[in-house]
């Protein structure tokens, strides 16, 4: 079941707070229906451009046992199309792609599937006098591009470090595969754009066609960073093997705390709270790029290997920030902190160097807030009620306040400008929650405070087509259990302050900050003064006693 969300009431401004162990950002459901994609401009993340790798993979290895039971299930189902996603992970190290799991995308909106079998029309069969038999050989693939796209968007969203979606699959006849080439090309690129792969992204992705008449599995490389041509699909190497019972696992429990200034509104400068957000990020990951790692107590060189079994734990060593800008209080307004816990979970093959464990992490990480934002801002889209401001006096004078910034209380919260901005408000991010997958690995889904694990199953049933847990005790929630040194809200932007206002001065907390120092530096001068006085009676008292001996 793709749900709708149906969004609560929420706050926006400046200041982020939430309860200990949380993440914070909105108040409003969190979940881009699937079916969305029709209210959508455009499924394409807002991403860097990426870095493209120009080899492909030589060769492929796919996962026996999940392989042969999605083959048994296509058998079975007698369906004469079929298109789903890829879940597994192509390897630069080794040269090599690795397929986990095939996962068919669902029915549309319309609940026609997204892949189905065009045969000719009468007036194309009216023009030749070819027999029945070479006639079928004609019939071609249509394919929902967008709604594959889709899937593959929405299923990149529950994959954790070391899995990606790295192509689709067509379960077609020869004959109607050869006549799609084209159909299919696009299809896969339209996946690529939706799910990249990484910061370094690859210039390929794998299409798999499962031929029933005769039954065979062939696999090709799609080039996806030109134009389609005959030649973007070449040939590659595919047999299946064992892959998934011997992955190594590695958990990463990452606490960070980023702060960006918010500078005066200017023409080259205007932010909205989202687009501040997604710039926090980005900067971050360059940050977290450089970071060293150790795990198991170990550090972590490029060449080595993990040699032993179970679960490993890896620490991220940020270095220090040598070139963190400096601002005045002419030129800021405020400041945007973002901090909080991210679990990380990578699975490696074990001729991988523990190293792209690592990058698999750090990927991660950065994936994982990106989708949390990514959800919040797809869900505010739609939004246009008005929001609750936080505090008695806010909501007193939220009519006359906006007045003066110029901002409509129907203004979606991640389209506001910060720089203009007055008010406060509480806002919740969703929790990352790991579901067991297949042979010890996990996925994941960010969950509402207010949602249930049902709505998890029911989404990873769905996406997924896997069976859903029946004991809620193996779902795992880590970030509930964060340090409390990062218990202080997530999202936290500090009160504007502008030189020319007293107010905002006071607002802000400059003038607590000046005032304690001030205070500071009267209780230093009492001192000194009392150290005087008692020092001058000393020095009396000692005369005294002199002179009265001297006599005596």
């Amino acid at each position: 079941m793709f749900r709708w969300a149906n969004p609560a009431p929420c706050s926006h401004g400046r200041v982020f707070q939430a309860p200990p162990g949380t993440w914070t950002i909105s108040s409003v459901k969190l979940r881009n229906d699937f079916h969305s994609l029709r209210r959508s401009s455009s499924i394409e993340p807002q991403r860097e451009k990426h870095r493209v790798r120009t080899a492909m993979v030589k060769a492929v290895v796919g996962e026996e046992t999940q392989l042969k039971l999605a083959e048994d299930r296509l058998e079975q189902s007698s369906t004469p199309a079929q298109v789903g996603l890829l879940i597994g992970k192509l390897s630069s190290s080794l040269d090599r792609g690795f397929v986990f799991d095939i996962v068919p995308t669902p029915l549309n909106d319309a609940g026609a599937p997204a892949c189905s079998l065009v045969e000719p029309t009468k007036d194309d069969k009216r023009k030749g006098t070819k027999p029945k038999s070479q006639s079928s050989d004609s019939s071609s693939l249509s394919i929902d591009k967008d709604w594959v796209a889709e899937h593959a968007r929405q299923v990149s969203r529950m994959l954790v470090g070391g899995m990606k979606v790295v192509g689709i699959y067509i379960w077609a006849s020869e004959s109607a595969f050869k006549n799609s080439n084209i159909t299919l090309c696009q299809t896969v690129m339209g996946v690529a754009k939706a799910a990249p792969l990484s910061e370094n992204d690859w210039d390929e992705r794998l299409l798999i066609h499962i031929c029933y008449s005769p039954r065979r599995w062939t696999c090709r490389n799609c080039a996806v960073a030109s134009n389609i041509t005959s030649s973007s699909l070449r040939p590659c190497d595919f047999k299946m093997g064992r892959v998934l019972n011997s992955l190594q696992r590695f958990r990463c429990m990452y606490n960070f705390d980023i702060r960006l200034p918010i500078f005066h509104k200017n023409l080259s400068n205007v932010q909205t709270f989202s687009e501040a957000l997604r710039l926090g990020i980005s900067v971050h990951a360059k940050d977290l790029k450089s970071a060293k790692a150790m795990y198991d107590g170990n550090l972590v060189f490029n060449n080595d290997l993990c040699t032993s079994d179970g679960l490993h734990e890896v620490e991220l060593l940020l270095p220090f920030m040598k070139d963190t800008e400096a601002c005045s209080q002419k030129e800021a307004v405020g400041v945007l902190a973002l901090s909080g816990s991210v679990c990380s979970f990578a699975f490696l093959n074990p001729k991988e160097p523990i190293s792209q464990a690592v990058a698999d992490i750090k990927d991660d990480i950065i994936t994982s807030l990106q989708s949390r934002l990514d959800i919040i801002c797809d869900e505010a889209d739609g939004e246009t009620g008005p929001t609750e401001t936080g505090g008695q006096q806010a909501r007193d004078d939220t009519g006359s306040q906006e007045a003066r910034d110029g901002i409509s209380s129907g203004t979606p919260v991640f389209q506001i400008v910060l720089q203009s901005f007055r008010e406060t408000c509480s806002l919740s991010l969703p929790r990352r929650v790991f579901v067991p997958w297949l042979a010890g690995t996990f996925v994941c889904d960010y969950l509402q405070p207010s949602e249930t694990f049902e709505v998890l199953k029911d989404r990873c049933v769905e996406l997924l087509s896997m069976e859903a847990p029946t004991d809620d005790s193996a779902i795992l929630e880590p970030e509930i259990e964060a340090p409390s040194t990062v218990t202080k809200s997530f999202w936290d932007v500090a009160v504007p302050f502008s030189s020319a206002s007293r107010s905002c001065l006071e607002k802000s907390g400059l003038d607590t900050l000046r005032g304690e120092s001030s205070r500071k530096s009267i209780e230093s001068s009492n001192v000194n003064i009392m150290a005087a006085v008692i020092f001058l009676l000393l020095s009396i008292i000692v005369g005294y006693v002199l002179i009265f001996v001297r006599r005596s």
